[in-house]
């Protein structure tokens, strides 16, 4: 069971990383063609602004599952480090369930706020609903679940590691 869930956690953490990746790329080209347009051929592209801040909500939401994963989430670093293994995995569980609760609240507000959003259309691209916009903080939130029951399960310290 652990092996499977961790086998499908990999595979949702690198979907959702390529997605964040995807969206990084899409508003670097919208950025340059943003530019181009504004100050070259003085004739500014007003839809590309707003689809630029949509892919960068997009790529934020779909990243952090990947920071959750590697052990990125808010920990007290010295305690863990000077405790011995049966404190260090209580930390872990404390962890990991101030990290679920926030999520949480991020999912069921984050929904929410898609759904009263979808009546309201982006400047820019009128036929667009803002649902789409919004839909990213509960979907990056369920990847986020994902990604922190995935460390509980095969803990990962990347922070500890690489920590100055």
């Amino acid at each position: 069971m652990k092996t499977a869930f961790l086998a499908f956690e990999r595979r949702t953490t690198g979907f959702a990383m390529i997605v964040a990746c995807l969206m990084m790329a899409i508003a670097a080209g919208l950025g340059i063609f943003q530019i181009i347009t504004r100050f070259v051929l003085e004739q500014p592209a007003e839809w590309s602004e707003i689809l630029i801040r949509f892919s960068l909500i997009w790529m934020v939401f779909m990243g952090i599952p990947a920071a959750f994963r590697q052990g990125a989430m808010v920990s007290v670093d010295v305690l863990y480090r000077w405790s011995p293994p049966k404190v260090k995995r209580a930390l872990d569980w404390v962890v990991c369930v101030a990290a679920l609760v926030l999520i949480a609240i991020i999912i069921w507000w984050g929904w929410d706020y898609a759904r009263r959003g979808s009546v309201q259309t982006m400047a820019g691209l009128e036929e667009v609903s803002m649902f789409w916009a919004y839909l990213a903080l509960p979907v990056g939130g369920v990847f986020c679940v994902i990604g922190i029951l995935g460390n509980l399960l095969d803990p990962v310290r990347m922070e500890l590691e690489t920590a100055q």
